[in-house]
């Protein structure tokens, strides 16, 4: 019924619609903004992780610190799941999240920002202090209507930086990604940026990132070239906000694993299992190259059934290239036939052919069963996401890290 009234809406009304909740929202909670640091990230890959390492960064310079990410919601040290299945909740969700670590003595606040919270304007009210851009490529196109819109949506958050009036603003960009100097266009007095030559030498493997940052030996806990590019752009926001390098460095060389983002799940099996969110060919790629030394085992699908169709296809390409075996399986199908998604996934495939199990618990257990000592399992799409979704709305509670650790215990790993 909501899809059907939204497709009566003249599309302006509901645009006016999401800005004046916006406003309402910040007017109803105080414009608790304004009272804290607010520093937002955005971009294609890597939003929620460096969300997550920029908490920590604040939190090992002492300070008191709310997180908002798709991953979970953190106000000081108490953290729950986000069970939204959005990464920027709306209806005054973030005024009443900001309000709430004002009242938890926080300091500083750190949100993940997407390009459709931009587009219905969730981030309006919210008052920025920084913000962080880490890539930019084609995805959620058919939501937006064109890859210039999409780009856009990420563009307005700049503006936004440029519209607040807090002082300093402060805006770290990719310096590798050729999107970065667009971003660095909008107003903010402290710009810079991050490459990969600000780590040299370094060295990554599927366990652990070793980089010179600053003439300080980094080795952080995390795996592959994508986590390297996290963390740079991390530290480099946190040496514009003036953090110790010192506390920096401690605070990454303790980070813990990140919920959905190449996490390792360890019952005594003697291969790897890993789970991750990874859902374009770009992000696809970046996990493959990680484990590229290991004969490599996917599952996975294409998430968002209806929309982004062109991307299924290039996906299939990236994981013929690199995966020694495939199982395509269901990933939030909505009302699209999930057998049509794989098969549309599986036409970019030339060497090896996968195996198509739409039942996702099924295909996990089947590559594990298959899988030999010294291989990995990669289980990809879904990250921390709490449901599967399927036809008209259905949910279906959903965990593939729970659902990994159930069928290696069936396999005899505890």
């Amino acid at each position: 019924m909501k899809n059907f009234i939204r497709s009566l809406t003249p599309a302006p009304l509901i645009s006016a619609y999401h800005l004046a909740l916006a406003y309402l929202g910040t007017v109803r909670y105080g414009f608790p903004s304004r009272k804290l640091t607010v520093i937002a990230v955005t971009g294609t890959k890597g939003k929620s992780t460096v969300t997550e390492l920029v908490a920590a960064l604040l939190r090992g310079a002492g300070k008191r610190v709310a997180s908002a990410s798709t991953i979970q919601f953190c106000v000081d040290d108490e953290c729950e799941p986000n069970l939204y299945k959005m990464s920027t909740p709306g209806r005054f969700f973030m005024q009443r999240f900001l309000r709430r670590a004002l009242r938890a003595g926080c300091t500083h606040a750190v949100v993940e920002l997407t390009s459709e919270a931009a587009a219905q304007y969730r981030h309006k009210g919210i008052a920025l202090d920084a913000l962080v851009f880490t890539n930019l490529s084609p995805e959620h196109i058919e939501s937006h209507g064109s890859f210039e819109r999409y780009a856009d949506a990420k563009l307005s958050l700049a503006r936004a930086l440029g519209s607040s009036a807090k002082r300093p603003r402060t805006i770290v960009v990719n310096g590798d990604d050729v999107w970065g100097e667009k971003f660095l266009d909008g107003a903010a007095e402290v710009k810079t940026f991050f490459k990969l030559t600000d780590a040299e030498p370094y060295n990554t493997d599927d366990k652990n990132i070793r980089f010179v940052w600053r003439g300080s030996l980094f080795t952080v806990p995390l795996p592959g070239l994508f986590n390297l590019k996290n963390c740079l752009a991390a530290l480099t926001l946190g040496e514009a906000l003036g953090l110790p390098k010192e506390s920096m460095q401690k605070a990454l060389e303790r980070v813990g694993p990140i919920a959905g983002r190449a996490q390792r799940i360890v019952q005594g099996q003697p291969f790897d299992v890993v789970v991750d969110y990874a859902h374009t060919a770009d992000s696809l790629r970046a996990l493959f190259e990680t484990f590229k030394e290991k004969r490599i085992i996917a599952v996975f699908g294409a998430t968002g059934g209806g929309r982004d169709k062109w991307k299924r296809p290039a996906m299939g390409k990236v994981a013929d290239e690199f995966c020694s075996a495939v199982y395509l399986t269901d990933d939030d199908s909505y009302d699209e036939d999930p057998h049509e998604i794989a098969a549309q996934i599986a036409e970019g495939f030339a060497h090896i052919k996968p195996v198509i199990e739409t039942d996702r618990r099924k295909a996990v257990a089947l590559a594990l069963a298959h899988a030999k000592a010294g291989e990995a399992v990669l289980v990809i799409g879904k990250g921390t996401d709490p449901y599967l979704m399927g036809p008209k709305g259905q949910k279906t509670p959903w965990s593939d890290a729970r659902v990994v650790s159930e069928e290696l215990l069936k396999l005899g790993y505890n």
